[in-house]
């Protein structure tokens, strides 16, 4: 139980819910953003309503935008045959911060699993295949988490892509049981340039 007024409890609560945030850590940004209301609290709620006016995932790709075509998707010199599949957004930008990547992506939204009964039609593979159709793909790099569900949904892909294009892995510098977000850009940069046939 706390002495904090009810709206304040309200904001921890939220806060708590954040991924790395527990009630604690939540308690101490809550104090913080108060103690610097100007420089803090009031630009960010101006940026939270913001995004959540305008936020939304690009129909081409999965992508997180404002538009309804996100930039990479609408930048035509990134329309170079390739396509790097990511499981989550996450994954993208952890991709594109290593800067090396020059093609466009596409976010499953998830990894398949049997026990979650998540199957093909609830993740973007449908739109993956006819991309790969409709954008002239010549190749598909499969950089997905080095999970049991990763390398699951990254062989059914490849099952399904098979003799249709070339189908590619992330080689060395990702661990079994990485996570792309987690991974310096060098890592990133060794893995995309090391890919190899899947």
């Amino acid at each position: 139980m706390s002495d904090a007024p009810a709206e304040i409890e309200a904001l921890i609560d939220m806060m708590a819910r954040l991924p790395g945030l527990g009630p604690r850590s939540a308690r101490r940004a809550v104090l913080h953003m108060i103690k610097k209301r100007g420089l803090l609290m009031q630009p960010l709620a101006d940026a939270l309503g913001a995004v959540a006016a305008t936020a939304r995932e690009c129909v081409n790709c999965g992508n997180i935008s404002t538009t309804e075509i996100c930039p990479i998707c609408a930048a035509n010199k990134r329309a170079n045959g390739e396509i790097c599949v990511v499981e989550d957004v996450a994954d993208l930008w952890a991709m594109e911060r290593s800067g090396v990547f020059k093609g466009r992506y596409h976010v499953l939204g998830g990894t398949l699993s049997a026990l979650d009964a998540v199957g093909p039609d609830e993740l973007r593979i449908p739109r993956l295949l006819s991309r790969v159709v409709d954008e002239e793909i010549t190749e598909v790099i499969l950089a997905l988490n080095a999970t049991i569900d990763g390398q699951t949904t990254a062989h059914y892909i490849a099952d399904q892509l098979e003799d249709r294009v070339n189908v590619t892995s992330l080689a060395q510098g990702v661990p079994i049981g990485g996570e792309l977000d987690y991974l310096d850009d060098g890592t990133i940069t060794a893995a995309l340039k090391a890919r190899k046939r899947f």
